[in-house]
């Protein structure tokens, strides 16, 4: 390709995790190279406006330097994509964006729906498809596929919302006669560990299941295990690399959102201080979770390491992780000799390949 690369960098959404979209995003941006990429900035607002080049700016203004915005407008690429006259929707024409950055987290951006409007407008894309996107967003549809994979994880139950509301008495004694307290109460499809709880008693765990159930309609709960939480950063399409486990230590009772992205008190360490087996096992685990649900680009895979005898269960699968240079993804790359820009690249050019080895298939049936 003679002229540079143009890539669309999605971010912000009708998402709970938006903020984090767009600290992601942000980052993602400030580290392309301007001799290698153009970049075109597309936000999506959190009532679902499309905000395309100079009108998506203002979204990034609490995470991008002044000068740093200034010359993303002065070098945005001549393209004609705009979204309709109620900002619902762009419209990608052929040729005119080389691949889409989705850095898009949580519903509405990293459960499918979004991968689903790339095949359709017939853009390279980061990251998983539709498919996988949409199983490692659902909490108990992924523990599904893991336990048919033989992945270890720990007891959980699962309710909907109007299951819960038409008897919450049977909810609350099965949770309780199955999982016990300790519990933890999360919604099924978000990430960043927004609406999650820990519930010791039958009063916290009705509060919980009312927290959770304002995310979302599905719900899952899940026994207490005394355990480290070791997560692991997997790259590549069809042949994927695991890096070496990271454990996060948690400034909180364990690691919910403030732990994670307010009060700045949680270490990473990398790597995880496990024995040469144990982080061996680990790495091959998240290799079989990635191609269980059929991954592409990225992922990060959690896993609890047992206290008590280093016994490994896999906790989730997250097909876009956060993505700052201080996420563990990044760090977990750094420590293996990637760089942060580096790494964007490297998801770039995994995403046109993926796209290339995809337009083999034949789209029409021939008699012969």
């Amino acid at each position: 390709m003679d002229r540079k690369i143009r890539v669309a960098v999605l971010f912000g959404g009708k998402s709970g995790e938006h903020e984090v979209s767009l600290s992601s995003a942000a980052s993602v941006i400030r580290s392309m190279d301007p001799n290698k990429y153009e970049v075109l900035p597309i936000g999506i607002t959190k009532e679902g406006e499309w905000k395309i080049g100079d009108s998506s700016l203002p979204l990034l203004a609490s995470y991008l330097a002044e000068e740093k915005l200034a010359e993303i407008q002065n070098q945005l690429p001549a393209v004609t994509i705009s979204a309709d006259e109620k900002q619902t929707l762009p419209s990608f024409r052929a040729g005119e964006i080389d691949v889409v950055f989705p850095v898009l987290h949580g519903t509405y951006g990293e459960d499918g729906t979004m991968q689903g409007l790339l095949e359709i407008a017939n853009v390279p894309y980061v990251g998983s498809g539709v498919l996988a996107s949409a199983v490692g967003m659902d909490k108990v549809i992924s523990k599904k596929i893991f336990e048919q994979a033989g992945l270890p994880q720990c007891k959980y139950v699962y309710y909907l919302r109007t299951q819960y509301e038409a008897n919450y008495e049977y909810v609350i004694r099965q949770i309780e006669n199955e999982l016990g307290y300790p519990c933890f109460v999360k919604p099924a499809n978000l990430g960043s560990s927004v609406g999650i709880s820990k519930a010791m008693n039958q009063q916290e765990l009705v509060a919980a299941l009312n927290t959770a159930f304002r995310y979302d309609r599905k719900v899952i709960v899940e026994e207490y295990v005394p355990a480290r939480e070791v997560e692991v950063a997997v790259l590549g399409n069809d042949f994927p690399e695991a890096s070496v486990p990271g454990e996060i230590i948690s400034s909180n009772d364990f690691y919910d959102y403030k732990a994670k992205y307010i009060d700045g008190k949680s270490v990473m360490q990398i790597p995880a201080d496990l024995p040469e087996d144990v982080a061996l096992q680990i790495r091959a685990m998240a290799i079989k979770a990635y191609q269980s649900i059929d991954c592409a680009g990225l992922a990060r895979v959690d896993f609890f390491v047992r206290k008590d005898n280093e016994d490994i269960l896999i906790n989730e699968i997250n097909t876009m992780p956060g993505f700052t240079p201080y996420s563990m993804y990044a760090k977990l790359w750094e420590y293996s000799g990637i760089d942060y820009s580096e790494l964007v690249s490297r998801l770039i050019d995994l995403a046109i390949d993926r796209y290339d080895e995809k337009s083999r298939l034949l789209t029409k049936f021939e008699v012969e």
